[in-house]
């Protein structure tokens, strides 16, 4: 496989990365909280790990040639980032010390993860629609193994990038509870709105 291929899909990937939206909204809730931001950067990754097997498998490719089932999985997407939007709202996480983290706690972090990166709207594009532009029959990889090896290039700046913001906003503002109680509803608010824009697009197109 080309590297030119990979260098130009990873900064491809990266420009989407940066662009706040629900990963960052989801990360920044969890660091504000005070815990550590391993369980959530981690339910993230599983998520995006799970959407990679799943275009490898050539599921995507499937779902990428039925618009009832792509629309499907946005307007299931946009229902869960409003779902998630809105309990963020109404129950902002409040700063406490890493030690009142339950294990109960921790795996739900990284379900709650898993899922908004697993329906990210953002994602579901680029493993569906974008990801397969940068592979090619021609090269001696197969194209499951390209798509592969992408997918990771991806998934692992996804968790680096994250862990930094995370650990950014924990670091920050852990110690202002009034401003961590104003950032945590404004991500509330960013995920509510994320998925009403794209399950009214998904309804109206």
């Amino acid at each position: 496989m080309a590297v030119s291929s990979v260098l130009a899909f990873w900064a491809v990937a990266f420009l989407l990365i940066v662009v706040p939206g629900a990963d960052w909204a989801f990360t920044i809730g969890v660091g504000l909280g005070g815990r550590s931001v391993v369980p959530a950067v981690g339910g993230l990754v599983v998520g995006y790990l799970t959407m990679t097997v799943v275009v490898a498998a050539g599921v995507g490719a499937f779902v990428a040639g039925h618009r009832a089932a792509l629309v499907a999985l946005m307007v299931l997407g946009g229902v869960y980032l409003m779902w998630h939007g809105a309990t963020t709202l109404s129950k902002p996480p409040a700063p406490q010390s890493a030690g009142e983290a339950s294990p109960r706690s921790t795996w739900a972090t990284v379900g709650k993860g898993a899922g908004v990166s697993g329906l990210n709207p953002k994602g579901l594009l680029l493993f569906l629609a974008l990801l397969p532009q940068f592979t090619s029959p021609r090269w001696t990889w197969p194209v499951a193994g390209q798509i592969g090896l992408l997918g990771l290039v991806f998934v692992v700046t996804c968790g680096v990038f994250y862990f930094f913001i995370g650990s950014f906003a924990k670091a920050i503002l852990h110690s202002r509870p009034g401003a961590a109680r104003v950032v945590s509803r404004l991500s509330g608010a960013s995920m509510f709105v994320i998925g009403a824009v794209l399950l009214v697009d998904r309804l109206i197109s």
